[in-house]
């Protein structure tokens, strides 16, 4: 097939629309996450946690945190995987290849050597589930070292491994802390069958429906070399592959845009490759950066407005004082009044939807 040649502009329409913060706002948070193919869970909270500024950048004012939980916890429509919140639709696609989860040899060899272990746990959760990490006892046969992010207990990455292998699952979070039980009593028992390369391909081609325009073989799209058609952008000597639906989509495109505040774990952020390509937009996350390396912020986020990005928020919340301090509002470019008066008043919804009031803009 002859690739598809778009521009820079074509092509960042296309993703910005893919992504759910054009003009035209999604509905409900269960819209998003079927949109999307998931919605990053990270406690790091300057001004919400990501899985919440998310949602709030799509749907905005009338969004509710217990939204969220209602849909995952009550209705079953998300679950929690790796990570993230995704929508059950995907459940039927990646039971595939969570069967034949791991097909690292370090990783069987640790399950081989804990089969004991491993029932132990399963017989917890069947027995007194759903419990959380900290209430099932450890007792692994050999150990895997601490990595940094987790200690020397066990449980945790023999859950998260019978997660990954679909045998458990989170049936709900207090606070921050999972609560696990077994699979069978959290994701629907009647999810449609396919085989392994069906579903694949499908899955492929939700993972291209949420960029709108990926690269196959790319770390963060999961896109294969046949999803989609090919497209070459402007600019850029990359193959891309791009939905066709959403291409079709661009004759009707009114190319309206609005402001939009992304939390640096968004997902239209995670490739930063195809940011320079098509966005012309370099970024890099300062949140481990020395405080004196830091050109925006700890957890500054970039502001899109349109299909371009134009500044960095770098603001935090107070809730002693109920307020959204702004430290700095960076413009890349200077603003048009009307610019600035549209990023201002972004913020305004921002801190009304917080509950608090802004201090610090100048």
């Amino acid at each position: 097939m002859t690739a598809h040649r778009l521009t820079r502009d074509q092509a960042r329409r296309i993703v910005v629309r893919a992504q759910l913060l054009d003009a035209e706002r999604p509905g409900d948070v269960v819209e998003v996450a079927e949109q999307l193919g998931y919605i990053k869970i990270d406690p790091t909270a300057t001004i919400a946690p990501c899985e919440h500024t998310v949602l709030w950048s799509r749907i905005g004012w009338s969004y509710e945190p217990g939204q969220l939980r209602k849909v995952v916890e009550d209705d079953r429509l998300l679950f929690e995987f790796d990570g993230a919140f995704r929508p059950m639709s995907l459940l039927p696609l990646m039971l595939p290849a969570m069967r034949r989860w791991p097909q690292r040899q370090s990783s069987r060899r640790w399950l081989e050597a804990n089969a004991g272990f491993r029932a132990d746990v399963l017989a917890r959760l069947r027995a007194e589930g759903p419990l959380q990490a900290s209430e099932i006892p450890d007792t692994a046969q050999v150990s895997r070292a601490p990595d940094g992010w987790s200690g020397s207990n066990q449980v945790p990455h023999m859950l998260d491994f019978l997660m990954r292998q679909g045998e458990v699952a989170v049936t709900r979070r207090e606070g921050r802390h999972r609560v696990w039980d077994l699979a069978e009593r959290v994701y629907p028992q009647d999810l449609p069958q396919y085989a392994d390369d069906e579903a694949a391909a499908l899955l492929a081609a939700r993972r291209l429906q949420s960029a709108g325009v990926a690269k196959p073989h790319g770390y963060w799209s999961g896109v294969a070399k046949d999803t989609g058609e090919p497209a070459v952008v402007e600019g850029s000597t990359t193959t891309y592959r791009v939905d066709p639906e959403a291409l079709a989509a661009l004759a009707d495109d009114d190319a309206e845009g609005r402001v939009a505040f992304l939390n640096p774990y968004d997902s239209l952020l995670f490739d930063r490759k195809r940011l320079e390509e098509l966005f012309e937009f370099t970024y890099v996350l300062e949140q481990f950066k020395p405080k004196a390396q830091r050109r925006y912020g700890f957890f500054a986020h970039p502001i899109l407005m349109g299909d371009r990005f134009v500044g960095m928020l770098d603001a935090e919340v107070d809730r002693e004082r109920e307020m959204l301090k702004v430290n700095a509002l960076h413009e890349f470019l200077p603003f048009e009044p009307d610019e600035s008066e549209m990023v201002r008043a972004e913020i305004a919804e921002l801190a009304e939807w917080l509950g608090v009031a802004v201090t610090g803009l100048p």
